[in-house]
């Protein structure tokens, strides 16, 4: 499938079957994520990949860390305040998201339900983290970003589905301490991934991408 097509594919998906990725192809598709383009080719991103007994387990912690009432505490900066056209973007993604979903605006209580399922990796098979070395920073972040796309594509090539997860850094506690993760190293961001639940109402959220005009400038 050409690369264009597989853009137009990869949609985040949030509800999934109960059906587990081989590890054999498990195995390829991160193989094939490894040539991932890097600053200076340093490769800096260490992956883990939980399912099974370990993934329930880590769930587990992550939903008793949130629902203790403690404040975040990722390892990384993610106290971004969207502006203007950002900010608009992001409204119009949650309406489409939750209305999907039948969730009013005002249902405050169904919108949290909706929240903590971040934790609990959309009911997803398999599920990983991003971490990297916390003094790489913002160069380490790009590479990263880079790393996840190369991913992303992958699997959609292979018919899995995913979703990135700007919560699943948010408290780095339990994954650092279930999975050995040391000191040095921070959890950037995750992934829920499997099989998709096609009938699921959530995964019809369709979200709209702005014009090249607003994006790009040809200068000549």
């Amino acid at each position: 499938m050409p690369l264009s097509e597989l853009l137009k594919n990869r949609v985040s998906i949030r509800a999934f079957l109960d059906k587990i990725v081989s590890e054999k192809k498990l195995k390829q598709i991160f193989s094939d994520a490894q040539l991932s383009p890097s600053n200076c080719n340093v490769q800096p991103w260490q992956i883990h990949v939980v399912s099974g007994a370990k993934k329930d387990e880590l769930k587990d912690k992550l939903i008793e860390a949130v629902m203790s009432g403690n404040a975040p505490n990722p390892d990384f900066n993610w106290e971004v305040r969207y502006r203007g056209i950002l900010r608009d973007r992001q409204f119009e993604s949650a309406n489409s998201l939750y209305s999907q979903m039948d969730i009013e605006r005002s249902d405050k209580q169904a919108r949290m339900t909706a929240l903590i399922r971040n934790w609990t990796f959309f009911d997803a098979p398999h599920a990983l983290f991003f971490t990297m070395e916390k003094y790489l920073d913002i160069m380490g972040a790009v590479d990263l970003g880079i790393y996840a796309q190369t991913l992303s594509l992958l699997m959609t090539e292979n018919g899995i589905a995913s979703c990135f997860q700007g919560a699943l850094g948010q408290f780095p506690d339990p994954v650092r301490n279930s999975l050995n993760i040391p000191d040095n190293f921070g959890i950037l961001f995750g992934m829920s991934f499997g099989y998709a639940d096609e009938k699921a109402p959530v995964n019809k959220t369709k979200t709209d991408r702005a014009p090249i005009e607003e994006a790009v400038t040809f200068w000549k």
